[in-house]
């Protein structure tokens, strides 16, 4: 059948249906030919031997090219390069197995000034055998659908990525991180300088002329175009672009394109420099608020190699700023709490240790870096009455300004039952109920106002240096470990008894006498426990690094924490360090009294021949006094073995022991009485005084100063004693006051 060769369609005969179909196509050749070049894709056709057979124009403009120049040619003829012989590759690999194949692509092609995203179909034609014939290819523009993918995939890479932290100088790094370089090139945090310093920053506007520190800034390049160093303060004038945001409270976008641009930041030449260096054109400045305060601003830019910000961006810019903001004050806001606690547990610890001759001491306390915040780990150490010295080392339960307040009220508690000298299994006795006490009135005041899980562990240990006597008992805490001066490192079996406030089971103490010396490490389980490793784990490596012993214990604490102590410890810790000394001696006078009266003028003969001998004769005159009361009330009031000991050390201690429990009490006399002044005037005359009990009975003690000595012209509320030569002249003193 013979067909016209301009239409294809039969001239003459042919069945009905023929002519019907060859009328059909056409009246759709010119609705096909509009088809393929109006069509949205950049169209091409290519044979089985890759060879152009047809172009559509946007292929044309895209690659600004002709299509004569295109057709009848080779791809990787027409347009050289890598990124062509790549899609050559994926054509033949559609012709060879008949199957499309789809991609995605971000480039730069010639007929566009920027990169954009585009997909890449590699589709076969068929003939009716189903024969692959051909090769179509066609290009589609989708930069948009691109760019709000990246822009919720940075969304939610924003929810994990930002306030990972609770530093305020790591989340604002976090922000640059995150935006770099997909929202923009050069990224900046800049915060108000009150919301760094110690003030509080103030809801309501930002003044025109504000000061702002950076925080963090960072450039997709490297190089950062920046005026301004990290940490450094810069004063920002008013129509500066990220003081608009701050004092309108919205996002500032602006550029090249706007006039007022370089005229808002020509106030700073090094500033226009790195502008115009880094071809930056495109600014959006982007206030950080959160609950209604104004922290500081986040500052993007875009260089020469991209589009400026359009309003997509700026909500986008917005969603990040604003998580960004929520994360930065609360790091704000824990910084500030736990400086705050900080300071308390600091102020609440000893300043400086107090000057006593029993032991050389050193103390360190390593807050923890974890997010629970400072603890309630504590030292102390307390001197006692005869010389001796206490050292305890505690652990409240939990971490904030909760645990630092329990802290010191537990540290006053130990110093007010220290200072009765109650024993370290009696002290600990006490401090249990009063624990209990604690946790009750956490209970009484409501949730959210106190801990009600309040809890703590402490270690007591008393040391003697005249008898070289220790005594240690411990409420749920570590055990102390022991350096004796040959070197050997233990841990010292002191019974376990569980922590304080759990109530109804009784504390043990055990008593050891230790070598002039000896070394005494008392720690809270921050130190040696954490998540690396356990207890046991941790006692070892105490111990190694315990033998490496050193003359100061300063040095000493630092080989320990350095040793033993994680980099980042997820719970605070204690350590104290204390090395024995002993009394010489020549320092120590002890008689043994028998219960006569008659001894008094005896006793006090030989405490004035001792003070004579260690020069101090001076002190000779109150000492007699003391002497003779507590001497006198022992034999008219307890039993024996009566014992009068003197100790020389920073003070004159006076100890008188007896047999008996029953303790004296202080009052004031009535005008009639002929009893009851004595031990005032003991209390008068003396730096302090006070009683002990002891395994056989009570020891009453009075301190004085070796400051000023000498017989005063009178004594408060006794007359004049100044015409006195011999204590004797005044008979039995015990006649001045009743110490039963």
């Amino acid at each position: 059948m013979a067909l016209d060769t301009h239409t294809n369609t039969p001239l003459g005969g042919g069945t009905g249906a023929e002519r019907r179909a060859a009328a059909r196509s056409a009246r759709s050749a010119p609705i096909t030919e509009w088809a393929f070049d109006q069509s949205p894709f950049a169209v091409a056709v290519h044979d089985t031997d890759l060879v152009c057979l047809r172009v559509n124009d946007r292929m044309c403009r895209m690659f600004e090219m002709t299509e004569d120049q295109i057709r009848g040619r080779r791809l990787t003829e027409a347009l050289p390069g890598p990124q062509f012989e790549a899609l050559a590759r994926y054509m033949r690999q559609v012709l060879d197995t008949g199957e499309p194949v789809q991609r995605e692509t971000y480039r730069k092609v010639p007929g566009e000034e920027l990169e954009r995203a585009w997909s890449v179909t590699i589709a076969p034609l068929k003939d009716e055998h189903g024969r692959t014939c051909a090769v179509w290819v066609g290009v589609l523009d989708i930069t948009e659908q691109y760019r709000a993918r990246q822009r919720l995939a940075l969304v939610n890479e924003a929810s994990t990525a930002i306030g990972s932290t609770l530093d305020v100088t790591k989340t604002a790094r976090e922000l640059v991180d995150v935006v770099l370089p997909r929202l923009a090139d050069v990224a900046i945090v800049d915060l108000l300088d009150s919301m760094t310093g110690e003030s509080e920053p103030r809801p309501g506007p930002v003044p025109a002329t504000v000061v702002m520190r950076r925080a963090a800034h960072g450039s997709a390049g490297g190089d950062v175009p920046s005026a301004v160093r990290l940490g450094d303060v810069d004063h920002y004038p008013e129509s500066f672009p990220s003081v608009r945001a701050l004092t309108s409270g919205e996002p500032v976008l602006t550029g090249f394109g706007d006039p007022g641009f370089l005229p808002s930041i020509e106030g700073n030449p090094d500033r226009i420099g790195a502008v115009v260096e880094h071809g930056l054109h495109s600014f959006l400045s982007v206030p950080i608020r959160a609950r209604g305060i104004t922290l500081g601003v986040a500052t993007f830019l875009r260089g020469r190699d991209r589009e400026p910000f359009v309003p997509d961006d700026v909500l986008i810019a917005e969603e990040l700023t604003a998580r960004a903001a929520v994360c930065l004050d609360n790091a704000r806001r824990y910084s500030r709490e736990r400086a705050t606690a900080l300071a308390l547990q600091r102020s609440l610890l000893p300043q400086r240790f107090p000057e006593q001759s029993a032991v050389e001491v050193a103390g360190r306390y390593l807050p923890a870096t974890s997010h629970d915040g400072v603890g309630g780990d504590w030292y102390d150490v307390i001197p006692l009455s005869g010389s001796r010295v206490a050292l305890v080392v505690g652990d409240v339960v939990g971490h904030g300004l909760y645990a630092s307040a329990a802290m010191g009220r537990l540290r006053t508690a130990v110093r007010t039952l220290a200072d009765i000298d109650l024993p370290p299994d009696e002290l600990l006795t006490h401090l249990d109920d009063l624990v209990g006490r604690f946790a009750s009135e956490a209970d009484a005041t409501g949730p959210g106002e106190q801990d009600p899980d309040l809890g703590a562990t402490c270690l007591y240990a008393v040391y003697d240096p005249v008898s070289r006597m220790c005594s240690i008992a411990r409420a749920g805490h570590c055990p102390p470990a022991l350096v004796t001066p040959d070197g050997t490192v233990d841990f010292v079996d002191v019974p376990a008894s569980p922590p304080l406030g759990l109530g109804g089971l009784p504390f043990e103490s055990v008593d050891m006498e230790l070598p002039v010396g000896s070394t005494l490490v008392l720690y809270t389980d921050g130190l040696v426990q954490s998540r690396g490793h356990d207890l046991d784990a941790g006692l070892q490596r105490l111990r190694r690094a315990l033998t490496r012993t050193s003359p100061s214990l300063e040095t000493t604490c630092e080989n320990i924490l350095g040793s033993v102590m994680p980099d980042r410890p997820v719970d605070d810790a204690a350590l104290l360090v204390a090395r024995t000394r002993v009394l010489k001696a020549d320092q120590v006078a002890t008689w043994d009294l028998p219960a006569d009266p008659a001894v008094v003028a005896d006793a006090r003969r030989k405490v004035t021949e001792q003070l004579s001998e260690w020069g101090i004769g001076d002190a000779a005159f109150v000492t007699e006094l003391v002497v003779s009361e507590l001497v006198t009330n022992a034999i008219r009031h307890a039993e024996g073995p009566i014992r009068l000991r003197l100790i020389l050390d920073r003070t004159l201690t006076c100890e008188v022991s007896d047999g008996s429990e029953t303790a004296p009490h202080l009052r004031r006399a009535r005008v009639f009485d002929e009893g009851g002044r004595g031990l005032l005037l003991v209390a008068q005359l003396t730096q302090g005084w006070g009683t002990r009990h002891t395994a056989d009975g009570k020891t009453i003690w009075a301190e004085q100063s070796l400051l000023a000595q000498g017989p005063p012209g009178g004594l408060p509320g006794f007359g004049d004693f100044g015409d006195i030569d011999d204590l004797d002249d005044l008979g039995d003193l015990g006649d001045l006051g009743d110490l039963g």
